[in-house]
């Protein structure tokens, strides 16, 4: 059963300085973002656009706004074939757990040369 299902689009120009500040980086992205961002400094601000749309898309499926919760426990992992996977750890794992139970996430991301979106779905394990 789907819980929740969220949606946020992002403007990759708010990104192009942000990227380059590792404070802010560190902040918001996961130790294993930060290491699979491209070294290719023109795709920089895309990759870090879209994983933060993704955080807004969680938070939006989940019905909580980003409070409660450090944004770094919510995170983009890349699978070996590319595609996007959502990882949910830590405070953010236990608010789901109380309010759907065990969940899938599922995570779609997109981009472009101005602007990134991503849409997330919860669904609500069976069993």
């Amino acid at each position: 059963m789907i819980c929740g299902i969220g949606c946020d689009i992002v403007e990759v120009k708010r990104f192009e300085q942000k990227s380059l500040d590792s404070k802010y980086i560190e902040r918001f992205f996961s130790a294993e973002e930060i290491q699979q961002a491209p070294e290719n400094q023109l795709s920089v601000p895309l990759y870090y656009a879209s994983r933060f749309a993704a955080k807004e898309a969680f938070s939006k499926a989940l019905g909580t706004g980003v409070k409660g919760y450090p944004v770094k426990d919510v995170f983009v992992k890349k699978l070996p074939g590319g595609a996007p996977c959502l990882k949910v750890q830590g405070k953010a794992l236990e608010i789901v757990q109380e309010k759907f139970g065990e969940c899938n996430f599922f995570v779609t991301l997109s981009h472009e040369k101005n602007n990134a979106v991503a849409f997330v779905i919860i669904e609500k394990k069976e069993g």
